[in-house]
């Protein structure tokens, strides 16, 4: 049995798909500060699976919730990278 946290897949998928339409750096300390950002201003949501069992919930709601705070995120990032423009 594992412990997992929703939330967290959630948020790294969302991201993933900001970085294809270009609106957030593909570095990954970009990725990880949206993500710690996101995450710190969002619920858990914990579950318990077997291994390797997928999780077959409408988590629809949460997903909203993640896409709002990565948005929001992305927006910090943007203004305060922790690197130079175009690194």
């Amino acid at each position: 049995m594992h412990l997992f946290n929703v939330m967290e897949t959630l948020v790294m998928d969302v991201i993933d798909e900001t970085v294809k339409q270009k609106k957030l750096c593909d570095c990954p300390r970009c990725r990880l500060d949206t993500a710690a950002i996101a995450l710190n201003n969002l619920p858990p949501v914990y579950v318990v699976t077997a291994e390797g069992q997928s999780i077959k919930s409408n988590f629809s709601q949460y997903r909203i919730d993640a896409m709002r705070m990565v948005a929001k995120a992305v927006e910090v990032v943007k203004h305060q990278p922790h690197h130079k423009a175009g690194a």
